[in-house]
Order: C-alpha cells, then sequence, then structure tokens
C-alpha cells in the first residue's frame, strides 16, 4: 500500500478535478472528471457520487480503479493513483457532499439533493501505486 505524500495534500484542499477510471463489463475504461477528497489518516482517496451511476456499478463488480489530477495552478505538477475500492458506503456521503460543495461552489448545501435516483455514496479507495510530478 503507498501514500499520498504529504506535499501533495493540498491539492485536496482546492477545486482541484480528478479523473477516476473504472472498469467496464467487457473490460474498456470508463473516466469521469468528479470532485475528489483523501483521508490521511484512513489513507483512501474519497469520491461521493449517486446509486445507478456506471461509476458505482463497475467498482462493485471490479474493485480495481485508477484517480488522476493535475494542480489547478500548474499541470505539470499531478497525482496518479491506481488502486482498490476498500468500500462503497452511504454512510457520511450527504455530509461529505456538503462538504465539497461548500468547497467547489461555495455554498453551504450541495444544491442538487433530492435529484439522483439513488442515495449517495463514498467510494473509498486505497492506493496500491501512487505517481506524483513536480514539487
Amino acid at each position: 500500500m503507498e501514500r499520498i505524500p504529504e506535499r501533495f495534500h493540498g491539492l485536496f484542499d482546492t477545486e482541484t478535478i480528478a479523473h477516476f477510471s473504472t472498469l467496464m463489463p467487457d473490460g474498456t475504461p470508463h473516466s469521469t472528471p468528479v470532485w475528489v477528497d483523501y483521508d490521511a489518516e484512513a489513507n483512501h482517496v474519497l469520491v461521493n457520487t449517486a446509486r445507478g451511476r456506471r461509476k458505482v456499478d463497475n467498482v462493485e463488480r471490479d474493485p480495481k480503479v485508477g484517480v488522476s489530477m493535475c494542480d489547478p495552478e500548474d499541470p505539470y505538477r499531478y497525482v496518479s493513483v491506481r488502486g482498490v475500492v476498500d468500500e462503497v458506503t452511504e454512510e457520511g456521503a450527504v455530509d461529505h457532499i456538503d462538504a465539497l460543495a461548500r468547497r467547489y461552489m461555495g455554498v453551504d448545501e450541495y444544491p442538487h439533493h433530492g435529484d439522483e435516483s439513488g442515495a449517495r455514496v463514498l467510494i473509498k479507495t486505497r492506493p496500491t501505486r501512487v505517481v506524483t510530478a513536480g514539487d
């Protein structure tokens, strides 16, 4: 198991957009832009989404994923993670999306509560390989 170096933790405190890649049933990649967070204590990259979305179906079938993100101020500074999803959980997901909405949108509450067809979930990924550049 690898960890994201502390000098890159600040990327998770800004409006950095990540690309979250999963595997489709036929083995082809599926990649989507996502808001991203990092729980350094648990060493989990966190992606918040809703049940019924392709990425949730994919990780519940095959937990191997990739996450990459570039520093919004310097695209040559980046973090790339290969990992395994340890858990998909509804616990804490609503509070977490509200916290992400404060960071990414500057609002107190995620404005699309109730718009999704499924419950909010947190996808918790344990890094198995971390590559960084810049800094």
